[in-house]
């Protein structure tokens, strides 16, 4: 047999797998396996009857560049909705400022490419989105945590990591965030801090990548003019690349996200893409174009947010019933997860074998550190599953929880000289 070992790259070799697509796939090896692991839309609010009216008209065979190759830089049609969805979102940006990917994911992946180097930092929320944490890493960046407070990242923990950073010789590639209703925490950036972030980027000379996947997806506790007003649309300076994406509000299988930047940056990215798949998909493009067109999206979207609280909703009740003061969480007010914290002695990469015994999983808090560090917490995310579902998924993993805690309460009462036992003479 081959050894491939010394076949593969210095950069091959380090690449790590996403934590959540390991989750993934359990579904087929556990019977009746409810998962709170996947950030999934729920599939019975994609719009299927529109979609197949779409597909129809777009497959009529009338137009056969729909099956051909398409420009790298996107659907011409596609970039100039984009440019006026984000004129909705306060961002004003041109077709060359914009660039059609394969998924937010392939977009991080291409910023990676296009500003990392061996070992330069990326400064990255603690936590934050496992994604992200996959496309640095796999770029052999050096990832550096930023603590967060209730209303998002910690300016004054941002700025002495980055005087740090800076003091040792390190070059700093970017700084990556998610401010609205961030994976995982759910937690939604005030725009006091994203107009501070601003301003420290700009005394800094730092870049600011934002990824924005769940801001279309409010609750009615927000006041969505404002409270979800990207970074990017008070950017005067060029220092902000937006990323979004269509998964969460039409459909994943789409794979059509976008970024938007400065000519100079969507150039390189455009390059770079070249090098990954020359284009994205253009019947997708299409597709999605059709969609957003027609007015399926915005007529949507009502029901969407709706959905989704009602989704977030049940999950809370469900916890506060199953586990009462055993678990906390900051009420995430839009987007798909739930970040859990269950008492400090409850270490929950160890708990999933028992919540995977009861058939039910989710990603542990271990997965979205960059530091290392194992937790009491975990991300449950509501999106996909029905509410029985949830309200069934919630009373088997407040019975691992439980037992968890019988067990290390026993372990503590057992171990000499352990409180509430006294010490073996």
């Amino acid at each position: 047999m081959i050894d491939y070992d010394g076949c593969f790259s210095s950069a091959a070799r380090t690449m790590q797998a996403s934590a959540i697509r390991k989750m993934g796939g359990l579904g087929g090896r556990v019977s009746d396996l409810i998962s709170f692991a996947p950030g999934f839309p729920a599939p019975e609010l994609f719009a299927w009857e529109e979609f197949r009216d779409v597909a129809q008209s777009v497959l009529s065979g009338s137009d056969p560049s729909v099956l051909q190759y398409g420009s790298t830089r996107g659907y011409g049609p596609l970039v100039e909705a984009l440019a006026q969805i984000l004129s909705e979102r306060g961002i004003a940006a041109t077709p060359e400022e914009i660039l059609v990917t394969t998924g937010s994911q392939q977009a991080l992946d291409l910023t990676a490419r296009v500003f990392i180097d061996p070992g330069s930092v990326v400064l990255v929320e603690l936590p934050t989105y496992t994604g992200g944490i996959t496309a640095f890493n796999n770029a052999q960046a050096t990832l550096v945590g930023v603590g967060q407070d209730s209303d998002g990242i910690d300016l004054e923990d941002l700025d002495r990591v980055t005087v740090r950073e800076r003091a040792a010789g390190r070059r700093i590639a970017f700084l990556y965030v998610v401010p609205n209703f961030q994976n995982p925490t759910g937690l939604l950036m005030s725009l006091e801090k994203r107009q501070r972030l601003l301003e420290w980027a700009a005394r800094r000379n730092v870049l600011i990548i934002e990824d924005d996947p769940y801001g279309a997806l409010y609750f009615d506790d927000v006041a969505a003019a404002g409270d979800t007003r990207p970074i990017k649309a008070d950017d005067r300076d060029g220092r902000v690349v937006y990323l979004s994406s269509f998964s969460k509000t039409v459909a994943p299988g789409f794979r059509v996200a976008w970024v938007a930047a400065p000519t100079a940056i969507t150039a390189k990215l455009e390059v770079a893409k070249q090098a990954a798949d020359l284009c994205t998909g253009g019947l997708d493009q299409r597709i999605v174009y059709e969609v957003w067109k027609r007015g399926v999206l915005t007529a949507r979207l009502p029901k969407l947010r709706s959905h989704y609280q009602e989704q977030r909703t049940v999950m809370t009740r469900a916890l506060r019933r199953e586990l009462g003061n055993l678990v906390s969480w900051p009420e995430p007010k839009g987007g798909f997860f739930l970040w859990a914290a269950f008492p400090e002695r409850v270490n929950t990469d160890a708990l999933l074998t028992r919540a995977l015994a009861r058939a039910v999983v989710y990603v542990a808090g271990s997965a979205f550190y960059v530091d290392g560090r194992s937790s009491n917490l975990a991300r449950l995310a509501f999106s996909a599953p029905s509410a029985a579902r949830i309200e069934e998924g919630v009373r088997r993993l407040a019975a691992a929880v439980r037992e968890e805690l019988d067990v290390s309460t026993s372990s503590v009462l057992a171990t000499p000289g352990a409180p509430g036992r006294p010490a073996s003479p």
